[in-house]
This record gives C-alpha cells, structure tokens and sequence, in this order.
C-alpha cells in the first residue's frame, strides 16, 4: 500500500505544500501566492485568512487523486511572523490602517526597534539563550510594539501565534505551541539545568506582565516538540476543506528554516561524517539561517541558543543568520542600469546564469585561473538589512567600496560576484564565532533553498570557509523537514531523529577549489576591516 505524507511550507512570499513518499522522495509540489501588505518604512503585513486559504489550495493540489486513507501524517512549518486573533479568534489588526485583514506582522518587519532596545538595555538573564541581545525580528519586541502603539487592539486580543502553531491550530483546533517556536523567538525558556517555562520576571520587567493572565493561554500553555502529534489529527472542518480523513495526525510545527535543517541535516554522502554535531546547515532564501546542533549547550554571542530539541531532539541548537541574502542579490541585480537590457536579451535564462558565465569570460580574457580573483578591488559589507549575526545590529548597513563610473553588464556581473563573496564571508563570520565558542567539529556545510541551485554561490561558500558543501538531490528540504513531522505524527517511525535518518536522502559534495582559499582569506580580511569602518563613521558622526 502506497504511504504517503504531506509537508507545508508558508515562506515570505508563497506557501507550498508536498507529497512525500515514506524514503524521503517528493512526488508532487504545489506553490501559492501570498499577499504582503507594506504600509510604510519597516512595516511588513499579512493575512491569516489568505495564507490558511493558499495552504488548503496547495494541499488539494497535491492530493488529488491520492487516496485519501494513503495519507498518512500533516506538517506544517512557517516563518516565525506574529498572528493576532480576537478572543472570538478572528483576525485582529495589526496594522496602523485598522484593517484586520492585516492580522500578521512578517518576521522581516522592523517596527519595534525601540522595543528591541528598551529590552536590550534590562541585559536580563533570558536573553544569554539568544546570543546575548533580542532581535527586533523575534515577537517579545513585537508584542510591546503592539501594547504601546495600538493599545485598544492589545486590549481586544486573545491570542497570539507564531505563524507555524497558527497552522496547526487551523488544522486541529488545538491551542498547543510548539517547543521550536517558543523557545527560539517567544523567549520561552528550556535551561541548561532543566528548568521549563515562561520567565515572568522577564515578561514583567519589559512591560507584558498581563500575558501571564489565564496560565499564559494568550501565547501558550501547551507546549510540544516538533514532531508531536497535535490534539486529535485534523478537525472535522478541515479535514472537509482539505478533502482528507479526520483524525489524520499532524505534527507539532516547526518555523521555516528549521524545517530546512530537518530536511537537510539527515543526507547522506560517500566519505563525509553524517554525525548532526558536525555539520553546519545553511537555509537559504530571502534571508540565510545557519544552525548547528551540540550535544552540550554552547553559548555563542551574537548568535541564538542554545535551545534544547528546537530541531533535532535531545540536541542543543544554535542559529545564526543573515537578514537578506536571496532579497540581497535580487537587489543588487535589480537596481543596476544594465539589468534591462540583459533581461531583454537572454529570454527563459535566468539573470544569475547569465552573469555567472559572462564572469567565466572576463576572467578568461584577462587570463585569470579562477574568476573570484576578478573582484581584488571591489568589497561588498552586505548588512544592507542590518546585521542578524554574529554582530546582532539591526543599525548596520550595506557598504560596497571600489565602485567606478561603469553601468556596463559587466560591472554588474562583478557587483554580483562582490555581493555572493560577501555574503559568503558572512557565514565564515558566523562559522568563526561558533568555533571560537566550542564548535570544534564542524567539518561540512549542507545547503538547501534557491541559492543551492545556483553553483557560483555553493562554490564561493566551500571556497570561502574552505569546508566541503553537501547539496542534497532532494532539493526541496524545507518541503521534506515539514513531511518528517507529519512522518512522526502518524509514529510511521519510532521517533524524529529515526525519520530524519530514513528521509534525509542523498546529496552531491562541491569540494574547496585550494587555488582560490589564499585570495578568499585576504578579501576577508578586508571584509572585517569594513565593519570597522563603518563603527568609526558612526562614532565620528555622533561626536
């Protein structure tokens, strides 16, 4: 009999939904639009009724004409973006415009950067598990944002979600949280001495003393690890709009780019350590996470967690990460004069593809060995977004220096290999912050999302950190992390890290090129001394 599970992916702009056979293989995908609303500088805003709406049409798409007794588990994984419901749970507004249709606010919003400080300035004892500051992407900010500035709104609400518990509690109608979401970006607390729960002293000195009303219920009192199946499988109403059986089992969510570690991390390749402890997995998309998992905590500044069994259970993980990486080089692409004409020119081709050979030409013609020596005096610092880690400012911005008069398509073939180096010292930034905190064993990066595809980048980053990177044949780990939930759910396997083993697949190893690593750790050099340039420009403009 055919067994299958279905994975769900809601990114920043789309949600997904795959048929997974039980080895790991995708049969089917499915991709939905969703809308984002940006009112203003900073302010980034969704629908819960439109993402739940493009969910349940992803998920028809990829069942149809599939047994519905041949499914056997759901899960769900989301960005970590903040859901408001009223007490009726209804969408709440969120948004100056009083529409409750903008009911979310999307991780990528910055509004709350003055919250982000004011609990940054307390140096509470919580905030050592995410790297010693909050960011104004996790919900602690966003909720005082919300009580200060929309007080009537605070007032009518009577939830809140991460946006992946909001999917499951759609599905089943059970209120649980996951263990993921909360301890990686609601400051809910797993310590090293084992203790668990909500800090109310930190919740009181911050200002969001009240949501410990009714047991904490407003965001949570249930409290599961991924995985876990939720309430009683799917509700009598969504099973009918998914057209499945009810009580199919669904697990406990899981946020984005965990889902993509989850897929990632379990891929097997000839001759490499497959140990979780050893790898270091890149989620590329709009933005990069990078997470690594320890069997002991490792406390790593300016880099998040530890959490305990966030993502592989019983292991301690920590996430680093960039805030625009995919968004980056559409940027850098998009905003320069030659794009047009090259995109009028190259038809079905993909710009990148296009850029990536025009540098393979360059360098031929000014008889170089390798075309990353073409950027010797073109720097890019690629915090155009601020930085997530391992500095932890939001305050920090893109600098690109050697930048001359040229608007050619060749000086944007060499802006964009400037920008790919530079988010690829971005990671070894990250890589050497883990290191130096205890990360001793790392000997592979895996690579999963749109940038895997695209080869300039996945070489840069062997060369750059000088470690073999593992592209897996599934490239659609994010879709295969959400399946291993539904996997465990249903107790297909005997437990998560068993699923992550029997799903994880097979994967290609893009090798360190030695010729190039000499030049790569001169430009890094000159990468660090950027930031320092920058910190002395503001310095000086403060005086």
């Amino acid at each position: 009999m055919p067994v299958y599970f279905v994975g769900v992916d809601v990114g920043t702009g789309s949600a997904r939904a795959a048929l997974v056979t039980q080895d790991g293989r995708i049969v089917k995908t499915a991709v939905e639009s969703i809308q984002t609303w940006n009112p203003q500088q900073d302010f980034y805003e969704q629908s819960s009724d439109n993402i739940w709406s493009a969910c349940v049409t992803c998920i028809k798409k990829v069942t149809k004409g599939i047994d519905p007794d041949d499914v056997k588990g759901l899960g769900f994984d989301a960005t970590c973006s903040l859901v408001a419901l009223d007490k009726s749970g209804n969408p709440l507004s969120v948004s100056p415009s009083g529409n409750d249709q903008q009911n979310v606010i999307l991780w990528l919003d910055h509004r709350a950067s003055e919250e982000t400080a004011q609990i940054n300035r307390l140096n509470h004892s919580v905030l050592k598990y995410v790297g010693g500051k909050i960011s104004l992407e996790m919900e602690t900010p966003k909720l005082l944002w919300l009580k200060k500035h929309l007080p009537s709104q605070w007032d009518k609400a009577g939830s809140f979600f991460d946006l992946p518990d909001f999917l499951t509690w759609k599905a089943t109608g059970s209120e649980s949280r996951s263990l993921c979401s909360l301890v990686c970006k609601w400051t809910y607390e797993i310590t090293t001495d084992g203790g668990q729960g909500w800090n109310l002293r930190y919740f009181q000195d911050v200002g969001l003393g009240d949501l410990q009303e009714n047991n904490w219920r407003k965001i949570g009192n249930v409290v599961l690890p991924p995985g876990t199946p939720v309430g009683e499988g799917l509700s009598a109403s969504a099973a009918s709009e998914l057209g499945l059986k009810v009580g199919t089992p669904v697990g406990t969510s899981i946020i984005d780019a965990h889902a993509g570690g989850l897929g990632l991390v379990g891929c097997r390749v000839s001759k490499i350590d497959s140990d979780f402890s050893t790898r270091l997995s890149l989620i590329c998309g709009t933005s990069t996470c990078h997470m690594a998992v320890s069997k002991v905590p490792i406390f790593t500044p300016g880099v998040w967690g530890p959490y305990y069994s966030a993502m592989v259970p019983g292991m301690w993980l920590n996430e680093g990460g960039q805030s625009a990486t995919g968004k980056l080089i559409d940027h850098v692409i998009d905003s320069h004069p030659a794009t047009p004409s090259i995109k009028g020119k190259i038809g079905e081709m993909h710009i990148q593809i296009y850029l990536s050979n025009l540098l393979k030409a360059m360098a031929k013609e000014a008889n170089l060995d390798n075309e990353a020596f073409l950027t010797g005096d073109l720097h890019v610092w690629p915090d155009f977004h601020g930085n997530r880690s391992p500095i932890a400012d939001p305050t920090l911005k893109g600098t690109i220096c050697g930048l001359t008069l040229a608007g050619d398509e060749k000086s944007l073939a060499l802006l964009y290999l400037a920008t790919v180096q530079a988010l690829s010292y971005g990671t070894r930034h990250i890589l050497d912050s883990l290191v130096q905190s205890g990360y001793l064993s790392i000997r592979s990066l895996l690579i999963c999302g749109g940038l895997s595809k695209n080869l300039l980048f996945t070489q840069t980053q062997a060369d750059v950190v000088n470690l073999p990177v593992i592209c897996p044949d599934e490239v659609e780990s994010v879709l295969l992390g959400s399946a291993i939930l539904g996997a465990s759910a249903a107790k297909h396997f005997p437990d998560v890290t068993t699923a992550i083993k029997s799903m994880g697949g097979q994967g290609k190893v893009v090798n360190p090129d030695p010729a190039v690593v000499d030049y790569h750790n001169k430009k890094y050099k000159v990468f660090l001394k950027m930031y320092d340039h920058q910190i002395q420009y503001k310095n000086i403009m403060k005086e």
